[in-house]
Order: structure tokens, then sequence, then C-alpha cells
């Protein structure tokens, strides 16, 4: 392909392009629960709350571990104009960046839990750490299709990329309180930005800047009928990527399941969420707008609790599949949750006196 000179769009530019293309499209390459942050991937991971995500539960310690799968992928036309002064590209540049993407995700999540006996503030208080670790893969192919001042182009790119490691620490401190069939919680949590991070690499672990994120939920349980309810709402405030000079907006989130016992220890039911970025992107490296991102998703679960030892084991599975996403990639992801924590007491039985 032949450029005129005299606009200014020699090779280094034109290297630089292809690599900015790329970038663009790889902005949401990451994934997992931190990801790599710009282009409207959440530091908050969809789906995290469930079904029973307000019950109370046994004081002491718990150990949970979730293996968590994703195949996202994305399809898509970028429109851009925008004065470049960048490398030899100096004349305006209008276009459209035609962009693919298919990534997916290996995790296992370590969370170990403690459950406070005495009460604070009237509810039941725990606090847990995160701990995420696997692997990350993406791939990326874009052209971009326009002008440079009175010259057309076209230019072309592929590049993939995997990351094995640890992700960020995510401590979570939350409250419980119970009035019959009615649970309530609220936490906060964020994020500590130690994991695997490289802002040249399309597949991320850590996401690069500090998140705090806070909200509530609230679970309808009844014993007697067995049915259960419970939603999720929280929000992100995302910290500056110093490396990158890129913010995130605020996010949205609302997780949710619903489910039916079929016995004191079988359910099965739906699960869902809604994401939606609040507020635009910011900040010196964000170079296209505000990328406001959304995202829904809804599927069935299965959950079975079993005696274990002294302890009470939970298993389920859940899984999504997502729809209706802008400026975020969508697929599919699973959860496969395994539970360890302290059994329930037995009923108190009535002390009978003998004659």
């Amino acid at each position: 392909m032949t450029m005129n000179k005299n606009v200014g769009y020699g090779r280094p530019a034109r290297r630089w392009v292809v690599a900015s293309l790329l970038g663009i499209a790889a902005s949401a390459a990451a994934v997992g629960i931190a990801a790599a942050d710009e282009g409207g991937v959440s530091f908050w991971t969809p789906g995290f709350f469930g079904s029973l995500a307000a019950a109370p539960l046994q004081p002491g310690f718990s150990l949970t571990t979730i293996y968590y799968h994703t195949s996202p992928s994305a399809v898509g036309d970028i429109a851009i104009a925008r004065q470049v002064s960048r490398a030899n590209l100096t004349a305006n540049a209008v276009g459209n960046l035609s962009a693919s993407l298919n990534a997916s995700a290996d995790m296992i999540f370590s969370i170990p839990t403690y459950v406070f006996a005495e009460p604070v503030l009237g509810g039941q208080a725990a606090v847990l750490l995160v701990v995420p670790a696997g692997i990350s893969r993406a791939s990326v192919g874009a052209t971009l299709t326009g002008t440079a001042g009175p010259v057309p182009f076209m230019l072309s790119g592929a590049r993939s990329d995997s990351t094995t490691g640890f992700s960020d620490l995510i401590p979570q401190f939350n409250l419980r309180w119970n009035a019959g069939v009615h649970n309530f919680m609220t936490y906060i949590t964020g994020d500590i930005p130690v994991g695997v991070y490289d802002s040249t690499q399309l597949a991320n672990l850590g996401i690069g800047h500090g998140a705090i994120d806070g909200g509530g939920g609230y679970t309808y349980f009844n014993p007697q009928t067995g049915l259960e309810v419970s939603g999720s709402l929280g929000f992100t405030y995302n910290f500056t990527n110093t490396v990158t000079q890129y913010q995130n907006g605020v996010d949205m989130h609302f997780d949710w399941g619903a489910s039916q016992f079929l016995t004191k220890q079988l359910h099965v039911g739906l699960v869902g969420y809604a994401y939606q970025q609040l507020t635009g992107d910011s900040g010196s490296g964000d170079l296209f707008g505000d990328f406001k991102s959304r995202v829904f998703g809804v599927g069935p679960q299965i959950g079975y609790i079993f005696p274990l030892g002294d302890h009470q084991g939970y298993l389920n599975l859940k899984a999504y599949r997502e729809f209706d996403a802008e400026h975020r990639a969508d697929g599919w992801n699973a959860w496969l949750t395994f539970s360890i924590s302290p059994a329930a007491p037995p009923p108190s039985r009535p002390i009978v006196a003998k004659n």
C-alpha cells in the first residue's frame, strides 16, 4: 500500500496506527475478576453474588473455592474522528475500526472467610479475602479504513497473548441482618493492584489500578416452602491507572438469583446479572471517548448442601449467557463453587425432668 508522505503519514505512523488499533481492540481482552480495565471491562465480575447472598452464615472460619471459566468475544466498528499528532501522522484521520476479539480465562478464586460470633451493629459481621489466580488468553484482529487528509488508507493487524499468575487481592467486609424470612446485607470491598499486569499485553490478570466497591443485598428465604430469591446491588469507583493515565467511570452492577429447594439439601433455579457503566471514562490516556459499557447475563443453577464431618459442604454450579453488550466483549461464563463451613448446631431439645 502506497502512502503520500506529504500528508505526514509515513512508515513510523503506519506502525503506530497498527499498534494503536490493536490496542483499542485489546483493551477489553483480559478477563477474570480483575481484568484489563480500559475499554469497559470492570473490576467487578458480574455474577459474583447470587442465591442466598444475604443469608446468615455460621460463625467461625470457612473456605470457599471457585473455578471460573469465561469465553467472551466481540466484533464491531468504532467510529473515530480526531486530530492525531503522534509519530509522523499530523493530518486529520477519519475512519472506521473493524475489530474482532476472542478471549478466554480459567481462574481459581480462593476465599478464606471469618464470621464473628458477637453481633456488630445488631448484625453478623464477616471479613474475607479473594485470592484469584489462573490463566488469561486473548487474540485480536483489526482493520482500520478511512482517510488521512485527502488520502484513503487501510491497515490491518493481528496479535495474541496469554498470561499466567496471580490476580489482584480483593478484601471484603460485610454485615448481615436476619428478620424471619427476610435477610439484609451490606458490604464494602476493593482492589489491591498487586496482580500480574503489563499495559502492553492483550491478556492481563491485574487491572493496574485500585478500586472501591460497595453496596447491599436482600434474600427472601422461606424454609417452609423452600423458595429463595436474592438480589445484590453495588457501585464501583475506579482510581486512575498511573501507567496509562486512564480512569474508568463509575460502574453499577446488579446480581440476582432465584431457586427452589426440592429437598432440604438440593435447590435449582436461575441466576442473572446486569452491569452498566454510569459515567464516562476519563484521563489523558482516554483517546476514544467515554466508552460507557453494558452487559446482561442469565442462566441456570443447581446447588447441593451436604454434611462433611463436623462441617458442612456446599456445591453450586451456575452458568450465564450474556446479551445486549455495549463497548464490552460478551459470551458465556460458568462458576463451580465448593465451600466448607462450620455446620449448623443441632436443634435444642427440651429438658425432661425425671421423677
